[in-house]
């Protein structure tokens, strides 16, 4: 399926949703009518219930997201009042993938610089091919990033390593990036969608309450919502298949129910 004119795809299969930033000629930039595609393209696949992880990607082999539309600047961010608008147009997609309520995961190939480092940082899970390069080139710009970005990155990767990436604006390669927490895992270009397909494929085999039980306490939600989760987790026809199959000595046939 096509969303924002194409520029972003959306496909789903075996438990498996995939959105992918379709904007190779920027570099997957993302304009504003992007944003608008990935909160439709959430939507969808927020009301599929067969749909149980999803991935992100970006088109072609020289991006995962390579930050705003910079060609936008002088239309959209020309000064503070401009950014406040341009930040009210984004913020939808930005909570929308916040929110998200199954596991994200960031498949990253490439460029990861600037807001594309910053809808990666939302994923649950990012695995980066080996020739990826990441940073947060604000400072050369001139540009600042809002407080949810700096906090999430923060969250991730610590102030010490947070710091070197605002300040500097340089950019690091993978394994840098893993050292420092950023991604997951490292892979050879070439495994990288085999890697991504069985995480994720692997993922959508296990306990859908399970899942959301354990992304809502990873996130520090609510501690009304966890412990329903919780609840809603052992009084489950998943719990009573998961521990047939133990005792049966099989592969569990999880519904989400």
């Amino acid at each position: 399926m096509e969303l924002a004119g194409g520029k972003i795809l959306l496909d789903m299969a075996d438990g498996v949703g995939r959105v992918t930033f379709n904007n190779p000629d920027k570099r997957n930039a993302m304009s504003l009518d992007m944003w608008d595609g990935l909160v439709a393209a959430l939507d969808l696949l927020e009301r599929d219930a067969g749909v149980r992880v999803l991935v992100l990607t970006g088109a072609g082999d020289k991006a995962f997201v390579s930050g705003a539309d910079i060609s936008q600047f002088d239309k959209v961010r020309a000064d503070a009042s401009a950014q406040v608008e341009y930040d009210r147009q984004t913020r939808a997609g930005r909570a929308r993938l916040a929110a998200f309520a199954r596991p994200v995961v960031a498949r990253i190939r490439g460029f990861c610089l600037g807001g594309g480092l910053a809808i990666a940082l939302m994923a649950d899970l990012r695995i980066a091919a080996a020739e990826s390069q990441f940073g947060i080139p604000a400072s050369r710009l001139g540009v600042a990033y809002a407080a949810e970005m700096v906090r999430q990155l923060v969250a991730v990767v610590g102030p010490a390593h947070a710091r070197m990436l605002l300040y500097t604006g340089a950019r690091i390669d993978a394994a840098e990036a893993a050292r420092i927490g950023l991604v997951n895992r490292v892979v050879a270009d070439a495994e990288l969608d085999d890697v991504v397909r069985d995480l994720a494929r692997g993922i959508a085999d296990n306990a859908p309450l399970s899942i959301r039980a354990a992304k809502l306490a990873v996130a520090n939600g609510d501690a009304a919502a966890i412990d329903a989760a919780v609840a809603a987790c052992f009084d489950s026809a998943d719990y009573r298949e998961g521990r047939a199959a133990f005792r049966d000595k099989r592969a569990p046939r999880f519904t989400g129910a």
